[in-house]
């Protein structure tokens, strides 16, 4: 079985053509109801076993956007393209959160697409510690406990201005567990890499998104 895609491995035209595949996936299924399968011709990288999170989010002009639906995998079940189209079509269909989509809505949102790492735990004697390993920008969290489990993408903290042990206790309040579950030896953190790739306008031009510069610019000037 392949490598599974790390993110740092895709150019920056792999990440365009990532954020293309999910509009497209996105526009097929509302325009038509069918779900389109990963072109032959789709570059190598997509083939490979990959993790992905779509991002949808309404345009409401000036640069200003608001969520519309976000789903994603954080496992290697399927090609790395494959899973950009199912990710896209559930975040646009089934995210409990919001209403399906509409046809009418499609030229109306700004597509991303975050590539993410295979999970690791963090290497840590003292839970104490944790913060001081997060990477604001770079990494993702994971908590898990039991039956409980929820993650938070690398761009959260970047656009809540958190700090990292804000972080950790918002992705133990997102897996149902109090915010300080992180300092329990029984619950499970784990950290990913994620490089996320976006519609700047809809249909727009796509560009990487720089977090480690949009924390910077957001946060650390207040």
């Amino acid at each position: 079985m392949s490598t599974p895609v790390h993110p740092r491995e895709l150019s920056l035209e792999e990440g365009i053509y990532a954020v293309k595949l999910a509009r497209k996936a996105i526009s097929e299924k509302l325009l038509s109801g069918k779900t389109i399968t990963l072109p032959p011709d789709a570059p190598p990288i997509f083939k490979r076993p990959g993790m992905v999170f779509t991002t949808i989010e309404t345009y409401l002009g000036e640069n200003k956007t608001e969520l519309r639906g976000c789903i994603g995998f954080l496992a290697p079940i399927y090609s790395l393209g494959e899973a950009i189209i199912r990710s896209a079509i559930e975040a646009a269909l089934n995210d409990p959160r919001f209403p399906p989509m509409i046809p009418d809505e499609i030229d109306r949102v700004v597509i991303e697409v975050t590539v993410l790492s295979e999970p690791a735990p963090f290497n840590v004697s003292d839970r104490r510690e944790l913060p001081k390993h997060i990477i604001i920008g770079r990494y993702g969290l994971v908590v898990e406990k039991g039956w409980f489990k929820g993650t938070l993408l690398p761009m959260v903290p970047v656009e809540y201005c958190w700090d990292e042990e804000t972080f950790l206790a918002e992705t133990c309040l997102k897996a149902g567990l109090s915010p300080d579950c992180w300092l329990d030896e029984s619950t499970s953190i784990y950290y990913y890499e994620g490089r996320a790739f976006k519609e700047l306008r809809p249909n727009g031009e796509i560009v990487e998104r720089d977090l480690n510069r949009e924390y910077i610019e957001l946060c650390k000037k207040r």
